[in-house]
């Protein structure tokens, strides 16, 4: 469980993470030489991007307030947008699960970005984002993160922080 085992840094996160990235694309790879696999250029690159922006700026960690983690240096000098977000957030709450904890940081970002993206509407639309591309985007987000929290001993089958125990009928 999460008490027994020590947790992970972020620089061992971010290893892991590029790691696995390196081996999915060398399956891909081979599967591709082989004739088995073909994937879009587009979806390709949306999918890595967003597996990076998952591992080195949008980690489960951020939920640390004021804490020196390295998502929160990977975002430069706009770093202390997400103080707010520790302060919403416990480390190791809402944010490390495995659902809603990519959620949060998505919508928390939304809100930050929703004055620019609002001015740039127009242009953004011209990416005219297909659904492959998004499906892409998704699954390399949430990979990143499910990764993480792997890393930190947290899987899919335990209950979610503060929640009851089922009662068994």
């Amino acid at each position: 469980m999460l008490g027994c085992l020590p947790v992970p840094s972020g620089r061992v996160h971010n290893t892991i993470n590029t790691l696995a990235f390196l081996a999915l694309a060398g399956g891909y790879g081979g599967a591709y030489t082989a004739g088995a696999a073909d994937l879009e250029f587009l979806p390709a690159v949306a999918f890595s991007l967003s597996y990076f922006a998952g591992t080195f700026l949008l980690s489960p960690d951020l939920d640390f307030a004021e804490g020196h983690v390295s998502s929160k240096r990977n975002w430069g000098p706009l770093g202390f947008l997400w103080v707010p977000y520790g302060w919403l957030m416990s480390h190791r709450g809402l944010s490390h699960t495995w659902l809603v904890g990519p959620l949060t940081r998505l919508a928390y970002l939304a809100v930050l970005l929703a004055a620019p993206v609002f001015v740039l509407r127009e242009p953004l639309s011209l990416l005219g984002l297909d659904r492959a591309t998004l499906v892409a985007l998704t699954v390399g987000y949430y990979l990143s993160q499910w990764l993480h929290l792997v890393a930190d001993g947290v899987y899919p089958d335990m209950r979610a922080p503060g929640s009851r125990p089922r009662r068994r009928r």
